[in-house]
């Protein structure tokens, strides 16, 4: 199947321009249609293609929409850039999940690495750095951040060491300066993956840990809803890790593997409410209008939520140290 034909025949505004790009992981040009993603979460046009890569099979956006237009695509209406915290009566509800989120990051860190009052930590892809405070006032580490956004106010937000653009490009951070580097959901958006794997390894101290979480697309999630699992995510999601290409980067990188896990802290359960939306309703998750619906959903599927860690349903994070 000519990839080039299937692409063309896809419905995209005029204004978006795209580029043709190697595979990520082996340079490959060859590939085969997978799917194509649609912006889900918030209802922007345009429809986006992933592909296979004929020599090692990893999949990715291909083409994908230039860099200098995808900022519009990470608006206020993306859902870790917003800032809405009145949610009427559910909002202690609301904050309790949000907080939650960021006490499962530490946690989950914790397992590896202690962090004290001596610690630096870099978090890539720090959106509105909730993360960062969280760990500043739990441990009292210094906390950089590094996001391409740079209209990312919020309260405290001028507490964290904060470098704007590609994390590649970021010459102020200095070799072998971070403890921790986190990244939350960052590679599968990164227009070059592996140099950003490179890039974090620079920066490692000798007994540092690097912590990745991103989709997992031999999940549950992914098998039940196809191009609407929300993992897709197109056009931010350049990358669809499975388990086995995930690792195989990290490795390509000159990282060693600590751990790879089958969850993260992001609950699975937002991708089980959100792709069954997406296939019941359609484009466009207005948060305005699901808060209850989702909250009420993850009552009910308590019992089998209970056993995220066990069902591989929708993350993966691995852990990663300079090998020696």
């Amino acid at each position: 199947m000519n990839t080039r034909s299937t692409f063309e025949a896809l419905t995209n505004p005029e204004r978006y321009r795209f580029e043709w790009v190697p595979c990520y992981l082996c340079g490959e040009t060859k590939c085969e249609p997978l799917l194509v993603g649609e912006e889900d979460l918030t209802g922007k046009e345009g429809q986006f293609q992933y592909v296979s890569c004929d020599a090692c099979g990893l999949s990715y956006q291909n083409p994908r929409i230039h860099l200098d237009q995808i900022a519009e695509f990470y608006d206020s209406e993306y859902i870790a850039h917003r800032k809405k915290k009145n949610w009427g009566i559910l909002t202690p509800l609301y904050e309790r999940a949000m907080s939650k989120h960021d006490r499962e990051k530490i946690k989950l860190v914790s397992k590896y690495l202690q962090l004290d009052a001596t610690s630096r930590v870099l978090d890539v892809g720090c959106a509105v750095g909730t993360f960062l405070l969280r760990v500043k006032d739990e441990f009292g580490s210094s906390i950089s951040g590094v996001d391409f956004k740079d209209d990312l106010s919020f309260p405290r937000f001028e507490e964290i060491d904060f470098h704007n653009g590609l994390f590649y490009e970021q010459d102020a951070l200095l070799p072998e300066s971070f403890d921790l580097i986190t990244m939350w959901h960052f590679l599968e958006h990164c227009y070059d993956p592996a140099r950003s794997l490179e890039k974090a390894k620079h920066l490692l101290q000798p007994e540092g840990r690097l912590v990745i979480e991103v989709p997992r697309l031999d999940s549950r999630t992914a098998k039940w809803f196809g191009p609407k699992w929300p993992g897709v995510q197109a056009p931010q999601h350049t990358v669809l890790f499975d388990r086995a290409h995930l690792e195989e980067m990290v490795e390509q990188a000159d990282l060693e593997i600590v751990d790879h896990l089958a969850y993260g802290a992001f609950p699975a359960y937002f991708y089980i409410f959100a792709g069954n939306y997406f296939r019941m309703f359609g484009k466009g998750l207005n948060l305005d209008r699901i808060v209850v619906p989702y909250f009420l959903g993850q009552a009910l599927l308590f019992p089998y939520l209970l056993f995220e860690r066990k069902l591989n349903l929708a993350m993966q994070t691995i852990v990663c140290r300079r090998k020696a």
